[in-house]
């Protein structure tokens, strides 16, 4: 039997949230509590399949950003940016003194924007001359433009990854800058995830059938500040601890139960290993970020994996019943919830333990370890 080595703690020195809730950490703990987001006017669009949507209400970059460098940019890109202007703005002059060599970005998105390539594709199409399509569009036709643009933006010259992995494509990320910070290519990271809302991404959810009827599809960023070492008098929202994600495999989903045994054994090990690595028990997590609540047949798995692992389900935080179906950004959205209601609701003085679990019908599925900072 082997032992897992033990992790660091990556301190998280701020944070940017752009939800259907609103801007920041307190109107998520807000809806959280409620357990209702602002109802969308989006879904009576007749481009959108009739499903309720969880839009960024009344968005606009420009408000947060500036017009300047901003014309092009598609609306991944654009909550990417706000989210991470507001991360840097929460961790103030922690941010402001790093090094721009030692300071990169590590989103998760799945594919980019997926409507900026509809759009492309539309006006290669229809349009009498398609070589003269706008030119400005083709940046945001890779999906690492995201990332790029946080980079460029604010200076920042250190490793610079996107990362895809479906639903667990935060907690890959996480992972990615765990990894990268222990081999000593960077000092600080901005670490989180996004996704938009648009027509074909709803319509495609609503033809997949793995969502509840009722179940919302949103979008949203959570970009996180994130330090190798933690600086003598700085604010710490939260310590990152010990995250494990893998694939492990896929023998299926029984609709009545609800389990796929391969999924379900594999995010126990997830699970079990984080704590491990983080050195606390079963016994001391307090929290629970679920994020699978709206798929049919995940949510069982998810929920009795976390059984399995901790012989109990603490209260979990819900957040996929507030802000919809985030997708890929959703990890970084259960770590923004996470921590909004630890925020809301001071504890006893004792740090608290967080769980952020995570699976997916590709067969992907991680933990990750969080631990709250008195």
């Amino acid at each position: 039997m082997t032992t897992a080595a033990p992790v660091q703690p990556l301190p998280v020195v701020g944070a940017g949230v752009v939800s259907s809730a609103g801007y920041g950490l307190a109107p998520l703990a807000g809806a959280t509590a409620r357990s209702a987001a602002p109802e969308s006017t989006a879904e009576a669009d007749a481009a959108y399949p009739p499903r309720p949507l969880r839009p960024v209400p009344g968005f606009s970059a420009a408000d947060h950003l500036g017009r300047k460098g901003i014309k092009n940019l598609d609306r991944l890109a654009q909550l990417s940016l706000v989210a991470c202007k507001q991360a840097l703005e929460a961790a103030g002059p922690a941010a402001a003194g790093t090094d721009p060599a030692r300071t990169g970005v590590v989103l998760a998105t799945n594919t980019g924007s997926i409507a900026g390539y509809s759009d492309l594709l539309y006006d290669t199409l229809t349009l009498d001359k398609p070589y003269l399509i706008n030119p400005g569009k083709f940046a945001g036709s890779v999906m690492n433009c995201s990332a790029g643009q946080m980079a460029i933006r604010h200076g920042l010259k250190g490793l610079n990854a996107t990362v895809a992995g479906g639903r667990s494509a935060s907690l890959y990320a996480f992972r990615h800058a765990r990894l990268a910070m222990a081999a000593g290519r960077a000092g600080e990271l901005l670490v989180g995830g996004a996704e938009e809302l648009s027509a074909p991404t709803a319509w495609a959810w609503h033809h997949a059938g793995t969502l509840r009827e009722a179940a919302p599809v949103g979008e949203g960023s959570a970009v996180f500040v994130v330090r190798a070492e933690e600086s003598a008098g700085e604010p710490v929202l939260a310590e990152l601890l010990a995250c494990e994600v893998g694939f492990f495999g896929w023998t299926g989903v029984n609709r009545r139960t609800g389990l796929g045994r391969g999924l379900t054994n594999g995010l126990v090990t997830a699970i079990s290993r984080a704590l491990e690595r983080s050195a606390v028990t079963a016994g001391d997590v307090a929290d629970v970020s679920l994020g699978a609540g709206d798929h049919i047949g995940l949510d069982r798995v998810e929920e009795r994996a976390v059984r399995l692992a901790l012989g109990r389900l603490p209260d979990p935080v819900r957040i996929t019943e507030v802000l919809g179906e985030t997708y890929s950004a959703g990890g970084a959205m259960q770590l923004a919830a996470l921590l909004a209601r630890w925020q809301d609701s001071p504890g006893s003085g004792k740090p608290r333990i967080g769980l952020i679990t995570s699976v997916g019908h590709d067969g992907n599925a991680g933990a990750l370890v969080v631990r709250e900072r008195v």
